[in-house]
C-alpha cells in the first residue's frame, strides 16, 4: 500500500508541476478541477501578497482531492454501471425499452448533453439499480453538539452509522416488492417513490455534505449506459454467479461475465 501511495503521489506531483508551469506561462484553461484548484490557489496568494501557499491549499491537500475525484468517482460510476448491465440483462424487457427511448433521442449520434437530462426510462432504471445495489452500503455522521432525533438525545461526538442498503430495501417504505427491480417506482420522481412519500432514497448521501460529485456522476452513466444501448445487445453468462458484497463498494462477488452482440 505504501508502495502504491508513493507511486500515486509522484504522478500527481509531476501532474502538479506541469500545470503549475502551463499557468505562468499563460497556457492554461479553466476546463478541469484540476487546474481551477491551482488558479484558485495562485489567485488566493497573490492577491494577499503570498509566494507560499498558507493561505489557499497546500500540495498536499490538492494531491488528496485529486486521489478523492479519480478514485471515488470511477469507482461507484464503474460499479453503478456494471450493476445496471447485470440488471439489465436479467431484465431485457427493460433493457429494449431504455435501447428504443436512446435511439429516439440520439439515434447512432453521440449522446448530447441537453438530451440525457430527457432520458425518463434511462433515469428510471438507475435510480432503481442505485437503490438496489447502492455503491457505499452506509454512511456515517458525528454529532458535533447534543441532537434530539425522535424521543432520543445524542450528546456530542458521537458517530451515526445509517444503513442506506437496509433503508433502500425496507417493505415498510418500498413496499412488498422492495427486493424487486421496478423502475416505474420512480416515474414520478425520487420524492414519489416511496409509499407514504418519506424521503428514503440516499445512495449520494444527503444534506450538507452530500455527495459533490452526484450530478456528474449521473450524466456519466447516462452517457456510458446509452452509447452501450445504441451499440450492443447484452445478456449473462452462463457462469454468471449472483453474489453482492461490500469490498467498500458493492461488487458482484463473482464477476459479471457478460456476452455482448453488436446491433
Amino acid at each position: 500500500m505504501k508502495e502504491i501511495a508513493r507511486e500515486i503521489r509522484t504522478l500527481l506531483m509531476g501532474i502538479i508541476a506541469k500545470r503549475e508551469k502551463a499557468i505562468r506561462n499563460g497556457e492554461t484553461t479553466k476546463d478541469d478541477l484540476l487546474g481551477l484548484l491551482l488558479e484558485s490557489n495562485m489567485r488566493e496568494n497573490e492577491q494577499n501578497g503570498k509566494s507560499d501557499s498558507s493561505l489557499g491549499m497546500t500540495i498536499d491537500e490538492v494531491i488528496e482531492e485529486c486521489k478523492l475525484f479519480y478514485f471515488a468517482g470511477q469507482e461507484t460510476t464503474s460499479v453503478l454501471l456494471t450493476w445496471t448491465l447485470i440488471v439489465l440483462s436479467m431484465h431485457p424487457e427493460w433493457q429494449e425499452k431504455a435501447r428504443e427511448e436512446v435511439l429516439q433521442h440520439f439515434g447512432r449520434e453521440k449522446p448530447d448533453f441537453d438530451a440525457l437530462s430527457r432520458l425518463k426510462v434511462v433515469n428510471m432504471i438507475l435510480y432503481e439499480v442505485l437503490r438496489l445495489y447502492p455503491p457505499a452500503v452506509m454512511l456515517t455522521r458525528r454529532t458535533y453538539k447534543t441532537m434530539q432525533l425522535g424521543d432520543l438525545t445524542i450528546p456530542p461526538g458521537v458517530l451515526l452509522g445509517i444503513p442506506i442498503i437496509f433503508i433502500h430495501h425496507d417493505p415498510d417504505i418500498w413496499g412488498s416488492d422492495a427486493t424487486e427491480f421496478k423502475p416505474t417506482r420512480f416515474a414520478e420522481g425520487i420524492s414519489n417513490a416511496t409509499m407514504n412519500g418519506q424521503l428514503a432514497f440516499f445512495p449520494f448521501g444527503w444534506g450538507p455534505r452530500i455527495c459533490i460529485g452526484q450530478n456528474f456522476a449521473l450524466i456519466e452513466a447516462k452517457m456510458g449506459l446509452s452509447m452501450i444501448l445504441q451499440n450492443f445487445k447484452f445478456e449473462l453468462s452462463e457462469k454468471y454467479q449472483h453474489a453482492p458484497y461490500t469490498v467498500v463498494t458493492v461488487h458482484p462477488e463473482h464477476g459479471a461475465p457478460i456476452k455482448f452482440q453488436r446491433i
